[in-house]
């Protein structure tokens, strides 16, 4: 079974994926400007998210090399479960899900921020583990 790093590196290549095949749609294949928004305000925050999940291994991996830790995978956690939610909500409205589902998007966005937080917290470990 795939854990750790590798799982997020397939999972950041999917959403990666997901996001330019949502993009796609938005722009060629929505029935009505709303559904455009939604699919492309989505497929923007997942895609961003994607390239930081490997943005954030790739630091954490030369860090790694000169400390001898573990890759931590909180934050691509967070992005990840951020892109499901929050990009995920926005797709379903997208696709005529009721609009409730829309009450789920802001956890989404939380996870995101939460992310982004615990990377800039976590930034000044790597630079304690190199001296």
């Amino acid at each position: 079974m795939m854990r750790g790093p590798a799982l997020v590196v397939r999972l950041a290549a999917l959403s990666g994926f997901l996001a330019v095949a949502f993009g796609a749609f938005a722009a060629h294949g929505a029935k009505d400007a709303r559904a455009a928004e939604l699919l492309h305000t989505g497929s923007l925050y997942q895609m961003t998210h994607a390239l930081a999940v490997f943005g954030w291994l790739a630091v954490r991996q030369a860090g790694q090399d000169r400390a001898g830790g573990k890759v931590s995978v909180e934050v691509p956690s967070l992005f990840l479960a951020g892109t499901v939610l929050f990009s995920g909500s926005l797709y379903a409205l997208a696709f005529g899900a009721p609009r409730a589902l829309g009450l789920v998007t802001p956890f989404g966005g939380l996870c995101f921020l939460a992310g982004w937080l615990l990377l800039a917290w976590r930034a000044g470990t790597i630079e304690d583990r190199k001296a």
